[in-house]
């Protein structure tokens, strides 16, 4: 596996994130010394680490030898690379890919990028001196050497130095001294040799082009930067033209010249119309690299806009047009038909001739090319010809570079990048077409500026050492070696004994404080120049340490690292590494010590936790600085994210699990395709995974789970794959256009990773719905064309649908249309039908034909009839919509109807003939003979005698029956009379009613049903439904007061279905899974409490309540008792509280005033009763009592006012007192007294009525004062 480990940024001074030994690590040292470039250790593939380049030896032969260490591991951080270049492998598993995951990441960390550029700038350039020393200028930034400005700002030139002492600057203009201070548009910035040239006070910037060169000098030297050729950027106006309209032929080869200003830069030329829209190009109209438009063959559509040039200028940030073309196309077939454009054969259909290709740019069959070194190769050929030619590229000889060249401009151009050498030799662009084939040969040079071979360095000498200089360099042709000194030439300064010139080399022996000077060394040829400053400087200096003293450095286990030791000295000390104070010189086995000073550890342990000290000597004395090293644990992902193939709208989580030394902090974060993931509403992080909830298709792509400490971070990658609906198809395009067919070509769209199983076209015609898309036909997914079978007179537009497992694409864009030629109509109007509307009618409807069945304009039907039995003639009339209502018909009578078809083409084959019928008018007749048979309690048998079909007078569509209850057998229950009904759908005889009351009176009625309505009705019928079962009772409860009792209440059913003759309660004792053995109560209709003591306080009970009548029980209800408590102490508690509340003088008081204001309440309503004279029952005689009468608990209820109410649950003696009363409600008494009442549906409502006389109620004791209602009554 590859893991990258990089140093956290809000890491501690000193400290290290070491790379890992196995993967593609880097560690460096934070440093805070000014003078320490950058310490890097990066270890890859290869297992080749890259020395620290903080500091360079004091000799070129040192250098020199980096440079070509440089080079190697260069090559190795390519070999690195290259697997990484590769498509990344789909379909793998995380644990499949384990190695995968680590490796393929896209590129390392920008910082790498940014060490690597330092560590070859470092290796091939100057020597770092500490700044503190004496040292001869050296230039650290100057502009480029064609340096083009905007003529808008004030004009820069920079030239930056270092030195001690700081060096002063001078400037030549045009090699001569270019004088300050007597322009005083000229400064030059403070500390600095930067020229800033101000045009704010007026000026042209023209006046200053030129070439410019600075200097900067101390006493030691002089150090000169690169001629620096300044150029104002121009962009003139296009010349004012007038062009003649071009006039060409259709088919034939034309080129639009753009000719754009001479600008610097040069501008950016692009071709649009002069109301600024773009000229779409292709491979028949296009773009060459000098801005001409080229069209391989001109055809007629291109006359529908003109071409306009516009240059765009760099600095200036403008747009100029040039004045537009206008071309006439002369033609053979002056209508552009557009479903010419798309024939197969579009340019013999236009009259077109074909021809052979013939090349537009370059003329001719050879031309030749130079190129430089480095830079692109454009190479194009553009080709005329009918049809437009195809381009090839080849390489005689070989074969094209593949990883440097591209195609462009429609395979018209070659683009070879970073020419090399090797790309020299004879390139063929091949142009051909199905008439013949052409080629061109370019003949390419490579020539090359001067390029270094061996850069001079900085050369830092001892007293009485030796050294060298050497400038070599290479180009095409063979650059020339110029060396200077402190900006003169060499030939022309002091001789020096010390000094030789050998051809690029200048070699230093004996040297001495005298020798310490600026050389430049200058290499040219006809295509450029490289210009370099290296300086000798002669120090005595003891060893001394560059960066901070006793750092501390926390590495990864396992990894390679590198502890660095930057120092400085000369002559150049000696390096010695000892760890913990003692042993040996650490060089070895483990331990690796570069030329440098660093000091590699091959593979981190955990006893290579230690002090290392470093110590540098020379013969001026010695330096040591120490390093503390603490080995962590490495992160890891040891449950890494896996690929997953999802459809849109669901949920996806990827795991993260992560190890890691406990002593760092880690952070979790997610790359989504190697960009940072913004965690949005719809995705929740956490510590072990991302979880993304209603995936949409913008969630696809690579997640990244990034863990990381401030030491090293892990990596782990997998791919998540959205299923999608697909994209829409594109460009259709109509082509074998035929009188009935037509074929349909179209670009399939994305399949978003869910292969597309079908195609489904659709067409929309404009005369009868137009904006209205019908389905054509379904194609399968794997083709993109088919011919299409068309309907004569239908202007067609067509558009595709693509459809795969996740859904249908947004449809396309619509074709363009295509309308078929008429013909006479080829099938009739469907679903004729013939219905009366009324009794003396006949009206006839039909399905109107669509515009693919109509085949011709102005489309109407023929529409006859005529009686079915008497084969009259037929009658006819022609209709344009979709119903005709035929009048004065017989009753019910047959006919025969056809409808035809007819447009301005013909008229439609003969129809089929079709039956319908005059309207119908009421049955005459009633059934008779109806015999009824009663089968249970809620059904009945009904028998009749059919009525004659005469009399129907229509369809018989049923006989129905009409029934009502007419009353209850129970006395004072009031019923619904509201009819019913039952239907026997056809002609039969008998059926069943089902669904009654039991024990009531019905009547019943029979009727025939046609499709006009109900007939006569039979005479009435009365039959009576037996007694039934009741249902279950309500409101069952069951209390627990105390341990030892259970009390148990219920109410009357909902449906007695006869006369109540009592209750059956069952109950058992159980506790767990042992139950007792069943008890059985049997209780009188009027009894409706219930209580039981308890045979032990910890058993349960389960109670199971049912009414009887004559018939049988009815349903039961079951209630099972409470649990009991665990312990009998709460209720004791419970029962001393309440002795204890009894005893309150409190609640003495509260209860004697509630019994005080009752009975003075009692009183009143008793006084008020007896002013009235007569209860209000007498009022409510035959009305039944609604659901919101009051109604006692125990089942009773009250007949008084509001006012004459009595407590509920209670019965109010003659003595004044209230006492708790059991129910003596009873259904017995009930039917005796009166009729009950039931509700709609039958069930018993528990709402009595008395229906007693006056004189009755007057003038008799009540037979019900056993009651409470009754008690009051009498009392009152």
């Amino acid at each position: 596996m590859r893991r990258l480990a990089t140093r956290g940024a809000a890491g501690d001074v000193g400290e290290v994130a070491a790379p890992a030994a196995d993967s593609s690590d880097c560690a460096r040292v934070r440093s805070l010394s000014p003078w320490r470039l950058i310490d890097l250790c990066a270890t890859w593939n290869t297992g080749v680490c890259f020395p620290s380049t903080a500091w360079s030896r004091a000799s070129s032969g040192v250098a020199r030898q980096g440079l070509n260490e440089a080079e190697e591991l260069s090559s190795a951080w390519e070999a690195h690379l290259e697997p990484l270049k590769a498509p990344r492998p789909q379909g793998l598993g995380s644990r499949e890919r384990g190695l995968v995951l680590r490796m393929a990441r896209q590129q390392p960390p920008p910082w790498v990028h940014a060490a690597f550029l330092l560590f070859f700038l470092s290796l091939g350039g100057a020597i770092e001196i500490p700044m503190d020393l004496t040292q001869p200028p050296t230039i650290t930034k100057q502009s480029v050497k064609d340096h083009i400005v905007d003529p808008r700002d004030n004009i820069l030139i920079e030239c930056e130095a270092k030195g001690n002492p700081a060096p002063s600057f001078h400037w030549t203009r045009n090699s001569r001294f270019f004088n300050i201070a007597k322009d005083p548009r000229v400064s030059m910035r403070r500390r600095s040799g930067t020229l800033v040239i101000d045009f704010r006070s007026g000026g042209r910037p023209e006046e200053y082009e030129g070439e410019y060169q600075c200097f900067a000098r101390n006493k030691f030297g002089t150090a000169l930067s690169n001629r620096i050729r300044l150029q104002v950027s121009k962009s003139p106006l296009w010349p004012k033209e007038n062009l003649d309209p071009v006039v060409v032929q259709e088919g034939a080869p034309l080129t639009l010249q753009c000719n754009p200003p001479p600008g610097l830069p040069s501008p950016v030329i692009f071709w649009m119309s002069s109301s600024m829209e773009p000229i779409t190009q292709d491979k028949r109209v296009s773009q060459g690299h000098n801005g001409d438009l080229y069209f391989s063959n001109v055809m007629l559509q291109d006359m529908q806009t003109d071409y306009s040039c516009n240059a765009r200028f760099h600095f200036t940030h403008t747009i100029q047009q040039k004045n537009p073309f206008t071309l006439k196309v002369l033609t053979n077939h002056p209508y552009n038909d557009s479903s010419l454009r798309n024939h197969p054969d579009m340019y013999s259909a236009r009259g077109v001739a074909e021809r052979t290709p013939s090349f537009m740019y370059p003329q001719g069959t050879s031309s030749s090319q130079m190129v430089l070194r480095g830079m692109d190769l454009l190479l194009e050929c553009i080709a005329s010809g009918v049809p437009t030619p195809d381009i090839a590229w080849y390489k005689k000889g070989g074969d094209l570079p593949s990883d440097k060249a591209k195609f462009e401009n429609f395979n018209k151009a070659l683009r070879i990048t970073n020419v090399s050498e090797e790309d020299s030799g004879e390139y063929f662009c091949l142009a051909s077409n199905k008439m013949g084939s052409i080629r061109h040969t370019i003949s390419v040079r490579v020539k090359a500026a001067p390029y270094w071979l061996d850069e001079p360095k900085n050369l830092i000498l001892a007293p009485g050492e030796d050294g060298r200089l050497v400038c070599r360099a290479n180009g095409n042709p063979k650059p020339t070696v110029q060396w200077m000194v402190n900006g003169e030439p060499l030939q022309s300064a002091p001789p020096n004994p010390n000094r030789e010139v050998a051809g690029d080399t200048i070699i230093f022996r004996d040297t001495q404080i005298s020798s310490r000077a600026v050389y430049q060394c200058n290499t040219s040829n006809e295509h450029g120049y490289l210009l370099a400053n290296a300086f000798v400087s002669v120090l005595d200096v003891p060893p001394r340490m560059l960066s901070p003293r006793n750092q501390f450095i926390r590495v990864i286990l396992y990894n390679r690292t590198r502890l660095d030791c930057p120092f400085f000295g000369s002559p150049i000390p000696t390096l010695r590494w000892f760890k913990n104070g003692q042993g040996s010189n650490l060089d070895g086995g483990n331990y690796h010590v570069y030329e440098n000073g660093s000091l590699e550890i091959k593979m981190i342990r955990k006893e290579d936790q230690g002090i290392y000290t470093c110590v540098a000597t020379n013969i001026l004395g010695k330096a040591e600085n120490q390093v503390r090293l603490e080995v962590k644990d490495p992160t890891r992902i040891y449950r890494m994210p896996e690929d997953q193939v999802v459809k849109r709208g669901t949920t996806v989580q990827l795991e993260c699990r992560v190890k890691h030394d406990p002593s760092l902090k880690l952070t979790v974060s997610w790359l989504k395709d190697d960009e940072p993931l913004y965690i949005g509403n719809r995705m929740k992080k956490e510590d072990d995974s991302l979880t993304i909830f209603g995936v949409a298709e913008r969630d696809q792509g690579s997640y990244t789970c990034v863990a990381s400490t401030e030491l090293d971070q892990d990596l782990a990658k997998a791919y998540l794959t959205v299923l999608g609906r697909p994209d829409r198809p594109r460009d259709l395009e109509l082509t074998d256009l035929a009188e009935r067919s037509v074929r349909l070509t179209w670009i399939p769209g994305d399949d978003n990773n869910s292969p597309i199983t079908d195609y489904v076209v659709q067409f929309e015609e404009d005369q009868f719905q137009p904006g209205v898309w019908h389905d054509h036909s379904k194609f399968p997914g794997s083709v993109n064309s088919a011919i299409l079978q068309l309907s004569p007179y239908v202007n067609y537009q067509f558009r595709v649908i693509a459809v795969n497992e996740v859904g249908s694409s947004h449809p396309s864009l619509p074709s363009e249309r295509y309308r078929t030629s008429g013909a006479p109509p080829e099938s009739n109007p469907s679903d004729v039908k013939g219905e009366g509307t009324r009794k003396n009618n006949m009206e006839i409807t039909w399905t109107p034909m669509n515009a693919t069945s109509a085949f011709g304009p102005n489309l109407r039907y023929i529409v006859k009839w005529r009686r079915r039995e008497t084969r009259e003639t037929w009658n006819n009339v022609t209709v344009w919509g979709s119903r005709y209502v035929v009048g004065q018909t017989p009753v019910y009578v047959p006919y025969e109807i056809r409808v035809q078809a007819e447009n301005d083409f013909g008229k439609a084959p003969e129809p089929d003939t079709v039956i319908g019928y005059s309207g119908e008018d009421y049955p005459r007749a009633a059934p008779t003979e109806v015999k009824i048979r009663v089968l249970n309690s809620t059904a009945i048998s009904l028998q009749w005698n059919r009525v004659y079909s005469d009399t129907v007078q229509g369809q018989l569509r049923e006989y129905r029956a009409y029934y009502w209850r007419e009353s209850s057998l129970l006395k004072n229950l009031w019923v619904s009379q509201k009819r019913q009904q039952a239907s026997f759908p056809g002609d039969r005889p008998r059926g069943v009613v089902s669904r009654l009351f039991p024990y009531s009176n019905y009547k019943l009625e029979m009727v025939v049903v046609n499709g006009r309505g109900d007939g006569p009705r039979s005479e009435t019928k009365e039959f009576t439904t037996p007694e039934g079962v009741p249902s279950a009772p309500r409101r069952f409860r069951v209390r627990q007061p105390n341990l030892e009792t259970i009390n148990l209440e219920w109410d009357h059913p909902e449906h007695p279905n006869g006369i109540l003759i009592g209750y059956t309660l069952k109950y058992v004792a159980f506790n767990g899974t042992k139950v007792g053995k069943q008890m059985v109560e049997n209780f009188s209709p009027n009894q409706t409490k219930f209580s039981m003591q308890r045979a032990d306080p910890v058993s349960r009970y389960r109670f199971t309540l049912s009414a009887r009548t004559q018939v049988g029980s009815g349903e039961a209800v079951t209630e099972e008792s409470p649990a009991p408590p665990n312990e009998a102490t709460p209720t004791a508690a419970y029962t001393n509280n309440q002795a204890d509340i009894a005893t309150q003088g409190w609640f003495i008081g509260l209860m004697c005033a509630i019994a005080l204001l009752v009975l003075i309440l009692l009183i009143v309503c008793f006084i008020k009763r007896s002013r009235g004279g007569k209860y209000p029952v007498r009022e409510k005689k035959d009305v039944p009592l609604g659901p919101e009468d009051p109604k006692e608990e125990d089942g009773s209820f009250d007949y008084s006012d509001e006012d004459n109410k009595p407590l509920q649950g209670s019965q109010t003696s003659l003595d004044g007192t209230i006492k708790q009363q059991e129910s003596d409600d009873s259904l017995v008494d009930y039917g005796e007294g009166g009729e009950g009442q039931f509700n709609e549906d039958g069930s018993f409502i528990g709402q009595y009525t008395v229906k007693k006389d006056k004189e009755e109620t007057e003038g008799n004791e009540s037979s019900e004062a056993t009651s409470p209602v009754n008690a009051i009554y009498s009392l009152a």
